[in-house]
């Protein structure tokens, strides 16, 4: 299953594994079967240090990682390629007691966990936000005996999925008990294990000194404007809810000059690790509630955070991105993750077979109804505007398509479910005012961002929209107070434009600190 070259490169890093390991298959007779057999034999003949053996698991197929002779091991059920394929790898070293990178602090975290702790969590192979999840927790695993996890391809146990209700990804079930859905970090997962590490987080917060810039977001934009300010060799900070933004939700990245292609965790990862090169203050799991300006020329602006701390600083760049637009109709807020998704990348296999909708005629709706259109059985795409809006060449595709019909002026204006699941959608049509039912299982709601600023109405001027109103250096109308990215009224909202409008924003305060600008 493995070529020659992927072999000689795991090789390599399998010399890292200091401990023994065995990998314990449960297998049935079918091709899947097969297929994780033939791996775990190309993986168990790389190094001395893993042996192979059969076993028997409720779920086939299946294999567990264990370290011989002791209570740490994780589980796979199915077979952990595309995108999991790197937490299969990590998973091995981990196991095979390869030190992590996480800092000491977090590792002493993981261990003092006490209890039982049973995750389970279910992925698809083309979900790009599921390996955070599932590495975190093989991680812990790895790290405390109290805590096991097994990570489940849900399009190999669709029984599992069904009754469990699962149709969004990645979904993480404690104890038998659903305990999160949707992309989370290690940091974010401690935070609802250890009830005080929130607090204690906040009090470490509380004790900082003040930044003489401090930037609000780590996405691409946030990353550039806190490197160019570390360069200056100024005391930075960053305060970021999740560190990548909305970079983490991206599929495939074409268009980033220099970098024919790559994909969205994989830029976020090499974000974080650009900027943690610099002396910067990273703040993460950390959601900004409130902008207080200074009451004075030259004083300090304060950054109030959801956890009840407060950050203080001499200039502030804000660079908080934008989230999925919704419907906004009755019935979309109840059946969020019961039918109603916003990545058709991550959820699209959990409807294999099934009737879904795509709302949104730009390149992302259109792209999402050809993608969903070789999974399912058939795609309703609902455009309000009276025609498509995406590329031509995007649309002949589409319409060349048997299982896809499009409707045009039409406006959703009900999520219908049974209280478990969607079961379809109200839409009028704009022309003749006749309303009209699709039965569906699914909604994927393509019709664009919506800034991250809410928490800024009636401090920095906004635009209509709700965006973050800047001249030309990135001032806001709060002095000291400068803006980036997607957030702004910057045209174009693409991760290159983010990362320059971040760096520019952070040379203006730069600027504005060195003109005389003082405690």
């Amino acid at each position: 299953m493995l070529d020659e070259t992927l072999k000689g490169q795991l090789t390599a890093y399998f010399e890292k594994i200091t401990q023994p390991i065995e990998l314990v298959a449960s297998l049935d007779d079918g091709d899947k079967s097969r297929e994780l057999l033939e791996l775990l034999q190309d993986i168990a003949s790389l190094s001395d240090k893993i042996s192979l053996v059969r076993g028997a698991d409720e779920r086939a197929p299946s294999f567990a990682i264990n370290r011989v002779g002791s209570d740490i091991g994780v589980r796979f059920a199915g077979l952990p390629m595309g995108h999991e394929f790197n937490s299969l790898v990590l998973a091995l070293l981990q196991v095979g007691g390869h030190p992590s990178k996480e800092s000491p602090a977090v590792i002493d975290q993981i261990a003092a966990l006490d209890g039982a702790w049973r995750f389970e969590t279910y992925f698809s192979l083309s979900c790009q936000n599921c390996p955070d999840v599932v590495q975190a927790l093989n991680l812990m695993a790895a790290l405390n005996p109290r805590i096991k996890h097994t990570a489940i391809d849900g399009a190999l146990f669709p029984a599992e999925v069904e009754a469990r209700q699962v149709m969004a990804v990645p979904a993480v079930f404690l104890n038998g008990q659903p305990f999160a859905q949707g992309r989370m970090g290690l940091e974010q997962i401690l935070a609802k294990l250890d009830t005080g590490a929130a607090s204690r987080a906040a009090e470490d917060i509380k004790g900082k000194q003040a930044f003489d810039v401090l930037v609000v977001g780590g996405g691409p934009a946030g990353a550039a404007a806190s490197i160019y300010a570390a360069r200056k060799g100024i005391r930075t900070g960053v305060v970021a809810e999740r560190f990548g933004g909305q970079v983490l939700d991206t599929m495939a990245i074409e268009n980033f000059i220099s970098v024919p292609h790559t994909e969205g965790p994989k830029m976020a990862a090499a974000l974080e690790q650009h900027v943690k090169a610099y002396d910067v203050d990273i703040m993460n799991a950390q959601r900004a509630d409130a902008l207080i300006p200074a009451d004075a020329p030259g004083g300090l602006i304060e950054v109030r955070l959801a956890s009840g701390a407060s950050v203080k600083a001499r200039s502030v760049i804000l660079s908080t991105g934008a989230r999925w637009r919704t419907m906004n109709v009755p019935g979309e807020d109840a059946y969020r993750n019961k039918g109603v998704a916003f990545c058709p990348h991550c959820d699209g296999p959990l409807f294999k077979g099934k009737r879904v909708a795509v709302i949104g005629g730009g390149n992302s709706g259109v792209e999402a109804a050809i993608d969903l259109a070789g999974i399912t059985a058939h795609v309703t795409l609902i455009e309000f505007d009276a025609k498509l809006r995406a590329d031509a060449v995007l649309q002949a595709k589409l319409r060349g398509l048997g299982n896809v019909e499009i409707i045009t002026s039409a406006l959703s204006t009900e999520v219908h479910g049974d209280g478990a699941k969607v079961t379809g959608l109200s839409y009028k049509d704009r022309a003749t005012e006749r309303m009209h039912r699709v039965e569906l299982d699914g909604i994927f709601v393509q019709i664009g961002l919506v800034p991250n600023t809410d928490w800024l109405k009636g401090t920095v001027a906004l635009s209509p929209r709700g965006e973050i109103e800047v001249d030309a250096r990135g001032q806001t109308s709060v002095p000291g107070v400068f803006a980036a990215g997607d957030a702004t009224t910057v045209p174009y909202k693409q991760i290159i434009i983010a990362m320059g409008e971040g760096a520019k924003a952070s040379l203006s305060a730069f600027d504005h600190l060195i003109r005389g600008v003082s405690i």
